[in-house]
């Protein structure tokens, strides 16, 4: 009988103690692994920044507006290579729940901007610039509204009006894009800005911000302090921070998502590193003659040492590895439903890479002490022990 049967029989010894034990690691890397693809997919626009780019805000935050006017002052300077204006439209779609991310843009810079991440054909451009009423929609938002190139919905807003009192607006999809990088959300709606600002009943020639890019990234300070200092004292005063900021900050309203998987997981694997490692430390010292035998009959401390590893490993395995089977068919089951909210979740490769790892070190932990125990037994005091 080779060493990894007895690691084997051993664990099952007491079936009911083991499956207990399992679950208990199960749920702790269910856990893990959920949360943690959470706070990869809400700091996904942090991974998509890139360096050139800058986005200008309102002082206060990003939910003051900015005048439109601050559009053409700020192409002009210095170090500016593209730009566009953002206005946030807080839509949603049939009903409140069913949020829909979408901006009103000017469309001919929009496509300039966005054309390193999004591919658009030569007859969408001119589509989108054309017509005021129409909308393009992302590849993934479409797939999940079952959408079609000409259908007409209607979009409303729980923040704008139109002059009519109406929070609904009647759009036409006139086309779609899709990712060039995969990092791009095609989770996104962008509409005509001139139509959006001429039938919304207040808020006229406000943007929510500006987003552009500097001709290159040793530029980036001075353009910052331009823009910055040209309009200091100013009812509007603005500050120019990085894209990844930016989307840093944007995440941070929804919480420290980092801090809640830190506090949660924390405190799930303190709880069961202490459950299990007290079982395990149980576990020896109930065979503790067993030990002794094995010793009797050549089984090194070293040999020892490693079979009571191995089983704490085994158990940590083999709870872990379910975990994040669960973790997987609970973020497929939210995906659709969150995928305005947080377009990229996906259980990453890297997660599973850290939690089998996780799950590695946890067995090493819990079984360390035990191990260490089981090897420095001496025999006569093992088989001396009722």
């Amino acid at each position: 009988m080779n060493d990894l049967v007895l690691i084997r029989k051993n664990l099952f010894r007491r079936k009911l103690r083991a499956i207990l034990m399992m679950v208990s690691i199960l749920i702790a890397f269910a856990i893990f692994a959920v949360l943690a693809s959470f706070e990869r997919a809400f700091n996904a626009g942090q991974d998509r920044a890139t360096p050139d780019r800058l986005v200008v805000l309102n002082k206060i935050n990003f939910t003051q507006p900015l005048p439109i006017s601050y559009y053409n002052r700020v192409a002009a300077v210095d170090g500016v290579a593209q730009i566009n204006h953002f206005s946030w439209f807080g839509g949603y779609y049939q009903e409140p729940r069913n949020f829909v991310a979408a901006f009103a843009v000017d469309p001919e810079n929009w496509m300039k901007l966005r054309d390193s991440d999004f591919v658009f054909s030569p007859e969408i451009r001119a589509a989108f610039i054309r017509e005021r009423t129409g909308v393009l929609v992302g590849a993934r938002m479409m797939e999940k509204w079952g959408w079609k190139i000409g259908d007409h919905i209607p979009i409303s807003s729980n923040i704008w009006s139109q002059k009519n009192g109406s929070h609904a607006w009647d759009f036409t999809i006139i086309g779609s894009f899709t990712a060039r990088i995969p990092q791009a959300d095609t989770n996104v709606m962008v509409m005509s800005y001139d139509y959006f600002n001429e039938t919304r009943s207040f808020g006229k020639d406000l943007i929510s911000w500006l987003a552009l890019r500097t001709t290159s990234v040793a530029a980036n300070e001075r353009v910052t302090n331009a823009i910055d200092g040209m309009f200091a004292n100013s009812p509007y005063e603005t500050r120019t921070d990085s894209e990844k900021a930016f989307s840093k900050a944007f995440a941070a309203q929804l919480g420290n998502i980092a801090l809640i998987v830190e506090l949660v997981v924390g405190a799930a694997f303190v709880t069961i590193l202490m459950i299990v490692g007290n079982t395990m430390v149980m576990t020896v010292r109930e065979r503790t003659r067993e030990i002794g035998v094995l010793k009797t009959l050549g089984f090194s401390g070293g040999r020892i040492l490693r079979m009571v590893l191995g089983e704490s490993i085994l158990l940590a395995l083999l709870g872990g590895l379910p975990g994040l089977g669960v973790a997987l068919l609970l973020i497929a089951r939210v995906r659709d439903s969150l995928m305005s909210f947080v377009p990229t979740l996906s259980l990453y490769p890297d997660i599973v890479a850290a939690a089998v790892g996780l799950m590695v070190v946890f067995g090493i932990i819990t079984g360390l002490v035990p191990a260490l125990n089981a090897m420095r037994l001496n025999i006569v005091t093992a088989l001396g022990r009722n």
